[in-house]
């Protein structure tokens, strides 16, 4: 009985199997019917896809939410100090701009560095921007007390600044982050960007109430705050790590099962050819001699081994192709595009500068205290509201976001004329800010919901990032509005900025 001739030995079962015709034609008739899509190795067995047991990660998402706000909420809610210590200026206008600014500035660096720095590095870069002004400010200003009124505005501009920098890129990244993720993921980390609020107007409301000294309460308040950063900051580092979010950001940026190989595998491969011409019967010729390392089968089709995995060459894409993906996606997604931005800038014309400048004989600062508070809840209700299952299209959204202006003149309202409001009832700017948290919780967060869902999932952290993009845009056109309805409140333009040659600590001596 004639055997085939084999050229290598891998064991001596195989080798044994080899001297069996019919075995032999088996494995033939095996490699000659692989297809295109089996060329590609597969593992023998499908990955499950993981589950979010006892919803972990959806929790660490909503700190997630709570952890790129919460800084900025901190400067900006202890308005009872800012207010004393910064007496008859537009120190709350002030870092709302400053904020927004910076922020918009941050948003579109992070949309051009998407491609060239990892997700995660960005991430962690505005934590760390995040943490480090807080503690700054909370030890050299509120604590220690080192510098002059003056001294201690441009501080904590500039502070604000810094966070706004590091909490902005922050922001990008997870709503990049939060595209390659389930829908219900994004609305986790919204609903968290409200939960900050929530827990900064308590922490303040309570601080304020348990400890009459103004320096130590606001002390307090921002350890809490600095607190609650830091605990957000080690559940991303814990959560970043899990089955659950690297099979889901594997799966959308390519990696997934079937779509490539795990990236810790550094072992030798293996390539499977198969020779057309040599099935055709007519006697074509077939390879003319096995190279080094490959073994001929019947059929045409042998396998080599050993062979070299084709290296990847990472480069940074160019700034026409740049300019092109931005181009694609936001021809799908800009009715929420325009959307989100149109909610935000309505918002932003109000909170918080012009509610912070809401006065009443009997409440004095605790009303600013508590409309921020109250704005804050109802927002948070309005992102929970957002996880009902509706689809929206972009006009509709586009439509009811735009209807959310009649907010501005109701506010004004409240403050105007200066001597005796049209609206004087501390009830009304409460009532209104109720109102304005809900559609702002919800309309703010349904576009950037659905926006991911209109793209393929390759093209999800870019839409994410495009969506901050539009959102950083409606904050800045708000905040800038704002400054100019500042008109209607502010004492005069002479005194808004005289109070800081008089105010200085006790420890200072001059500027």
């Amino acid at each position: 009985m004639k055997t085939e001739r084999v050229g290598f030995r891998p064991n001596s079962d195989v080798l044994k199997s080899f001297f069996y015709p019919r075995c032999l034609s088996m494995i033939s008739y095996s490699f000659n019917s692989l297809t295109l899509d089996s060329l590609i190795p597969v593992p023998d067995f499908e990955e499950p896809i993981p589950d979010d047991r006892y919803h972990g990660i959806y929790f660490a998402m909503l700190l997630a939410g709570v952890g790129f706000l919460l800084p900025y909420n901190s400067f900006i809610t202890d308005v009872d100090y800012l207010h004393h210590k910064f007496e008859g200026t537009s120190i709350v206008f002030d870092m709302s701009l400053t904020y927004i600014l910076v922020a918009l500035l941050a948003v579109i660096l992070n949309n051009v560095l998407v491609e060239r720095l990892s997700l995660h590095t960005r991430i962690t870069v505005g934590y760390i921007l995040a943490l480090g002004p807080l503690v700054f400010v909370s030890v050299f200003d509120v604590w220690l007390a080192k510098f002059t009124t003056r001294q201690a505005y441009i501080v904590n501009l500039v502070s604000v600044g810094v966070v706004a920098f590091g909490c902005t890129v922050q922001q990008s990244s997870f709503y990049g982050y939060m595209g390659m993720l389930p829908k219900r993921y994004t609305q986790g980390v919204m609903t968290g960007e409200s939960t900050a609020g929530v827990i900064i107007s308590l922490s303040r409301i309570f601080t304020k109430l348990l400890i009459t000294d103004e320096r130590r309460n606001t002390l307090i308040f921002f350890l809490i705050s600095i607190s609650m950063e830091m605990l957000c900051f080690l559940l991303h580092l814990l959560v970043r790590r899990s089955r659950f979010v690297r099979y889901y950001t594997n799966h959308a940026q390519g990696k997934g099962p079937g779509k490539g190989h795990d990236p810790r595998d550094n072992g030798t491969g293996y390539r499977v050819h198969h020779d057309v011409t040599a099935e055709e019967g007519n006697g074509g010729p077939g390879p003319s001699a096995p190279e080094e390392g490959v073994e001929e089968f019947v059929g045409g089709t042998y396998v080599r081994f050993d062979a070299p995995k084709a290296k990847i060459r990472r480069s940074w894409p160019g700034v026409r192709d740049m300019i092109l993906h931005r181009y694609v996606v936001s021809r799908v997604i800009w009715a929420y595009m325009l959307s989100i931005a149109v909610t935000y800038s309505i918002t932003l014309c109000l909170f918080p500068g012009l509610e912070s400048e809401i006065r009443n004989p009997t409440l004095g600062e605790w009303l600013p205290i508590l409309i921020m508070a109250t704005f804050n809840m109802s927002d948070f209700v309005g992102k929970i509201l957002a996880a009902l299952p509706y689809d929206w299209s972009g006009g509709r959204l586009l439509f009811f976001s735009c209807l959310r202006v009649i907010f501005i003149p109701l506010f004004v309202m409240c403050v105007y004329p200066a001597s005796s409001p049209t609206l004087s009832h501390p009830a009304w700017p409460c009532l209104f800010s109720l109102l304005m948290g809900v559609t702002n919780g919800y309309f703010g967060s349904v576009p950037m919901i659905q926006a991911a869902g209109k793209v393929p999932p390759e093209q999800r952290e870019l839409a994410g990032n495009t969506m901050t993009v539009s959102y950083m845009t409606g904050l800045m056109v708000g905040s800038a509005v704002a400054y100019a309805a500042y008109s209607f409140t502010a004492p005069g333009t002479g005194t808004r900025f005289s109070a800081l040659n008089t105010h200085a600590p006790a420890n200072a001596t001059g500027y």
